[in-house]
């Protein structure tokens, strides 16, 4: 198995935004790209993320010569990885994944995760994946949508530098893609299933046209969230903002 470099940089606009002028250059990668800290940090849909004071910015630029559609699963890959990561920190199974790659700990997000992507000259895509995690800090509960935690915050993990962190995660990132890219998005999705957190229970779906309410019954096989609806309809949910329970 072999990890690619990091590349640590002490402030950058956006670890996305740099794997993006890189690719647009020419430059694929792998590299992981790290910042101490974000002066323009953002996750889904354009909100700002917190960088700095101790949190982690990081994103793994690579090549991939997948569909889009398929391309689009590496979430999962990375949320199972940075689950795995804290748990190894922990001592425990602290981590939960809410879908479709949202980690949860101590009753908060703690991360979140960003996937950009581009064609390549000649076939192919880039893949810009930006993990962002509040290894010491969680944001005030005001400026955020859910709520948020820190992993300082968990019993027996105390303050992880983020060059620690990133040295565990990029060897867990690789492990799962390379099963990925091995035995397909089967295993991933098992996996990712066993640490999941609201599956069987109830579900709102923000769509960009329409609202859906119902139960989060399981992981379709291409990485879609089913869900059904009061009245029996089951709905493929592959893109939006999606609560459950009372979140």
């Amino acid at each position: 198995m072999t990890v690619p470099r990091i590349a640590t940089f002490a402030v950058l606009d956006s670890t996305n935004a740099e794997a993006r002028r890189r690719a647009e250059a020419g430059d694929f990668g792998p590299v992981w790209i790290h910042a101490l800290e974000q002066t323009a940090g953002r996750g889904r849909r354009g909100r700002p993320w917190r960088g700095g004071g101790g949190n982690l910015a990081a994103t793994l630029l690579t090549p991939i010569d997948l569909p889009p559609a398929e391309a689009a699963q590496v979430s999962f890959v990375a949320a199972l990885a940075l689950a795995e990561t804290v748990n190894t920190l922990a001592g425990a199974e602290v981590a939960r994944l809410r879908w479709p790659n949202d980690l949860q700990v101590a009753g908060g997000k703690a991360a979140g995760i960003l996937v950009e992507s581009g064609v390549r000259p000649g076939g192919g895509l880039w893949l810009a994946i930006g993990i962002g995690v509040n290894l010491a800090l969680a944001p005030p509960r005001e400026s955020v949508e859910r709520p948020a935690s820190a992993l300082a915050d968990l019993p027996g993990i105390g303050v992880v530098e983020p060059q620690e962190f990133l040295v565990l995660l990029a060897e867990r990132f690789e492990a799962w893609r390379e099963i990925w890219a091995r035995d397909g998005f089967a295993p991933v999705g098992q996996a990712w299933t066993r640490l999941a957190d609201g599956l069987g229970g109830p579900c709102t779906a923000r769509l960009p046209d329409r609202t859906l309410s119902g139960i989060a019954e399981t992981l379709e096989p291409d990485g879609a969230l089913r869900l059904r609806l009061g009245d029996g309809q089951v709905v493929r949910i592959t893109a939006g903002d999606v609560f459950f329970g009372d979140s």
